[in-house]
């Protein structure tokens, strides 16, 4: 394996880790809201967040099995990786905004 597979393997790593995180935040939101007497619209707007979240998950495991390949996808790989998870950052962040205050 040469350098730039490495890093495209350590890049689409960590964007399937924040894709991942935006994942499982709102699984654990959606069953904790679940279990709370009222807490229907929380578990909506979790539901209604599912997609993005999914999306996220898609491109970066789709950006995993690219950078397998040789040094061109190694590349493509890690451009689509970073997009895939700063994406997946932002939706989890404002997952996390409109949730505190309430916006759902």
């Amino acid at each position: 394996m040469d350098i730039v597979g490495l890093v495209a393997l350590l890049v689409t790593l960590a964007a399937l880790a924040a894709a991942g995180g935006h994942a499982a935040y709102l699984a654990m939101l959606s069953s904790a809201a679940n279990k709370r007497p009222g807490g229907r619209p929380a578990a909506e707007f979790a539901k209604k967040r599912y997609p993005i979240a999914g999306a996220g998950l898609a491109v970066t495991l789709l950006a995993l099995l690219i950078s397998t390949g040789g040094t061109g996808a190694d590349v493509f790989a890690m451009l689509l990786g970073a997009g895939g998870g700063l994406g997946s950052l932002k939706a989890l962040q404002s997952s996390q905004q409109r949730f505190r205050k309430g916006d759902y």
